[in-house]
């Protein structure tokens, strides 16, 4: 959400800054909403103080036995009440009026983001490590024997229809391996206290880190109004502030606040019909190790760098090429003011695809859900800086090393960070068995 007191001060910068984003310019109907909202909060504000004072008339008439003044006052007071509940009623409707127009504009991007208009005006930042020279040519990861017969299309599509899968034996056990390796990475090494937590939220959660209203169809929504989250950065976000009340806030020598999950994620894929239809690359149903950071507002911009340092960090020791890049503006996400995302190099498709996005939002979760810190006791509360990234994904990560690490033969040599996790076995066989 956006600050209305900025949209005041600074209305061309903020249509500027929108415009950037592919928004048209949308600051005057802000401000008239803004203004129609004021003045009927003044309107109902001054019409209950003319009903308190009246009130206090109607007692005095009374001690003064001035019965006529005091019916008059008394049907006053009672004429005044449906006229402030009829004022308050039309200032809640001019403040709906003003969030259903903030709620819906993406965040500002930060200065140095670069302009564009799609995918294709991204900038690489770097890479990292060199493609294999294959000797073969090599396969994409649902066409290995390795994972024929383990990596079952057909049974998911028969239980529950397409873009689902069902992992079996040795690749199904990679796929854990994968996930474990991950949180102990982030745990051990980079700091990161792991969360277990819901899968189901409630609509408010949802809305609290930008999926609602405006993405409302990328996700699932329950019977009974519970969400399916598309990512746990929707429950890890919202957990520091959850139990504070409207009036609370965090300390500010508890920030930064850094934490990971492992979870199941869920999404339509709305809008991506015939993309990626062949392998698990896009799926309803996928697994994710996700990183969310709760900051000061001055110390974001390198927590970016070192959470996209820590995705980075896991596909180095996987000795997985890969390359990061800075969205531009067309390609960022809704809430994000800046995103680097990480792109892994796939032989059997030929091409780099992403495997994670790391993302500032500045403060604009946080003002959605009210997320505040004190510097120290007394301040007035100021609100926290929040950031999300994949540290992996992990079925796209077990389609990466399937096709980084195949062999002739249709089996797949097992990473060596990984065989701790697999029985210190070294390789998936062309039969799909752990060798």
């Amino acid at each position: 959400m956006h600050d209305i007191r900025m949209i005041r001060d600074n209305p061309a910068a903020f249509d500027a800054a929108l415009a950037r984003r592919g928004v048209a310019p949308v600051s005057s109907e802000i401000l008239a909403a803004d203004d129609a909202r004021r003045t009927a909060i003044g309107a109902a504000e001054a019409a209950q103080a003319a009903r308190n004072a009246a009130s206090k008339d109607v007692g005095a008439a009374k001690a003064r036995g001035d019965d006529a003044e005091f019916e008059r006052l008394r049907a006053l007071v009672a004429a005044k009440k449906d006229e402030i509940a009829a004022m308050e009623a039309a200032a809640s409707e001019a403040s709906d009026r003003l969030t259903a127009l903030l709620e819906v504009l993406p965040n500002l991007p930060h200065d140095d983001v670069p302009s564009g208009a799609d995918e294709t005006e991204n900038v690489e930042a770097h890479r990292w490590g060199t493609p294999r020279n294959f000797a073969f040519a090599p396969r994409e990861h649902y066409l290995l024997d390795a994972a024929e017969n383990h990596m079952d299309f057909a049974t998911a599509g028969t239980i529950s229809g397409a873009r689902f899968v069902v992992l079996k034996g040795a690749i199904a056990r990679l796929h854990r391996a994968l996930a474990q390796f991950m949180l102990d990475t982030h745990i051990n090494e980079n700091g990161l206290t792991e969360v277990n937590a819901p899968v189901l939220v409630r609509r408010e959660t949802m809305y609290g880190t930008g999926q609602l209203p405006k993405f409302a169809e990328d996700s699932y929504e329950t019977t009974n109004g519970w969400w399916l989250i598309p990512t746990s950065e929707v429950t890890l976000t919202s957990i520091p502030t959850a139990t504070l009340g409207a009036s609370g806030a965090l300390d500010g020598a508890d920030l930064p606040i850094r934490m990971t999950a492992h979870s199941l994620c869920f999404r339509s894929e709305a809008g991506s019909a015939g993309k990626d239809t062949a392998g698990m690359l896009r799926q309803h149903q996928f697994e994710k190790v996700e990183m969310v950071s709760l900051t000061r507002p001055e110390d974001s911009r390198a927590e970016l760098d070192r959470m996209t340092a820590c995705a980075e960090g896991i596909l180095q020791k996987l000795d997985l090429p890969y390359r990061t890049l800075v969205l531009c503006t067309g390609d960022m996400g809704f809430g994000a003011a800046r995103t680097h995302d990480i792109e892994v190099w796939l032989p059997g498709q030929n091409s780099y695809r992403e495997i994670s996005s790391c993302s500032v939002c500045d403060a604009f979760q946080a003002r959605r859900m009210n997320a505040r810190f004190r510097r120290a006791d007394g301040e007035k509360p100021e609100f926290v800086h929040t950031l999300n990234g994949s540290g992996l994904a992990v079925g796209r990560c077990l389609i990466a090393v399937l096709e980084n690490y195949q062999n002739e033969d249709g089996s797949v040599t097992i990473p060596e960070v990984l065989r701790r996790y697999m029985g210190d076995k070294t390789q998936i066989t062309a039969a799909g068995e752990l060798a």
